[in-house]
């Protein structure tokens, strides 16, 4: 048996009537750029999470770029961040001008909230927090951190569609960035994200950034982008978002699986927060000796990926920082025994008796 880490298709295939019908009708409309679909899904979204305002842009990048912009964050400012995520969260940041504060993750993967404050400085002007893997952060303790200094909190949601803390969605704490990259729990079929808040007026500011810093045509009150939800896809992100739901308990029946039967001591399994709801975007355990377990795995058909294999600290773009290995021992131990198993809508339990068969013989 070959086991993919994901297969999209056989999402697509649950729901292929609906896809195919939402974008017929995004196509015989004739109307292809911040039409009727866009505001439909924007509505949807936002009312799905629980939010007053969705704005649909281009990638999940560009809703972290254009929010650390609308909230006038620069040259000499700082943003805390953690040290274990994604580049595209720390790009937002440096894409300003400003310089991230790398604060090491918890033994949930996400930011550790108990050394956010020994980071803060004169210079602070922001919190991002990263639901990493499909995980809420600790919200309740970095929310109180955020109003004791008045510091607006930036949510990085690209892996936590429909995942909650304490019974509230991600995204609705601070400002939601989300993307909706095809993998995501709530994929598109390309590129596109979204900003959500419950400021109207900053909510007006992200739709004039998206759009060349207009509200109405040729008249640009701010320097802004070409970043804009296209019609088919928010036509087609507008049929899975009716299913999200149902999609993430399958996904948390697989987890359950998994964290129920796999038992090998030399296999690390992943922990659930208390008060947090899990989406499991990704499954990560970890090992000692990665490279040997890996290619055990792929000698048995299972494909397994790494999230991520360099911390931003250590990425080569960002040498300037001056940042060195053993700087941030906790995400770089992360980052050198980290392995994603497959975890994908439509996987057969035949497919996932294998893997924990496969895993538990290690």
């Amino acid at each position: 048996m070959k086991i993919d880490l994901a297969v999209l298709g056989r999402q697509f295939e649950l729901h292929q009537a609906e896809y195919e019908a939402a974008a017929l009708r995004a196509l015989r409309s004739g109307w292809y750029i911040l039409g009727h679909e866009l505001e439909n899904f924007e509505r949807e979204f936002a009312d799905y999470l629980g939010a007053k305002f969705c704005i649909g842009v281009n990638s999940g990048l560009d809703a972290l770029t254009l929010t650390v912009r609308a909230l006038k964050i620069g040259a000499g400012d700082e943003v805390i961040v953690q040290a274990n995520t994604y580049i595209a969260t720390v790009l937002a940041i440096t894409e300003n001008g400003a310089t991230p504060i790398f604060i090491e993750p918890d033994e949930f993967y996400n930011l550790d909230a108990d050394k956010i404050e020994t980071a803060i400085t004169n210079k602070t002007k922001a919190i991002m927090v990263v639901h990493l893997y499909g995980q809420a952060s600790n919200m309740e303790k970095i929310c109180a951190i955020a109003r004791k200094y008045n510091l607006p909190l930036i949510e990085d949601c690209a892996q936590s569609h429909g995942a909650k803390f304490a019974g509230k969605m991600t995204g609705t704490f601070g400002i939601g960035c989300f993307s909706f990259y095809p993998t995501k729990n709530l994929g598109a079929f390309g590129d596109s994200g979204a900003v959500v808040t419950d400021d109207e007026n900053f909510a007006k500011k992200i739709k004039m950034l998206r759009n060349y810093g207009s509200e109405i045509k040729y008249h640009n009150k701010l320097e802004g982008v070409n970043s804009r939800l296209d019609e088919i896809q928010a036509a087609l992100l507008r049929v899975k978002l009716s299913h999200l739901d149902e999609l993430n308990s399958e996904r948390k029946n697989i987890a359950a699986r998994y964290l129920r039967e796999i038992s090998n001591s030399k296999i690390i399994l992943p922990k659930i927060r208390e008060d947090a709801e899990h989406v499991w975007h990704q499954f990560v355990v970890r090992t000692k000796n990665r490279a040997d377990f890996q290619s055990y795995l792929e000698k048995n058909n299972i494909k397994t990926v790494i999230h991520y294999p360099i911390p931003p600290h250590l990425a080569e773009c960002y040498t300037r920082l001056g940042y060195k290995r053993g700087d941030f021992p906790i995400a770089e131990k992360f980052a050198e025994e980290v392995l994603s198993l497959p975890m994908f809508n439509g996987m057969t339990e035949a497919e996932v008796d294998y893997v924990i068969g496969v895993l538990n013989n290690y």
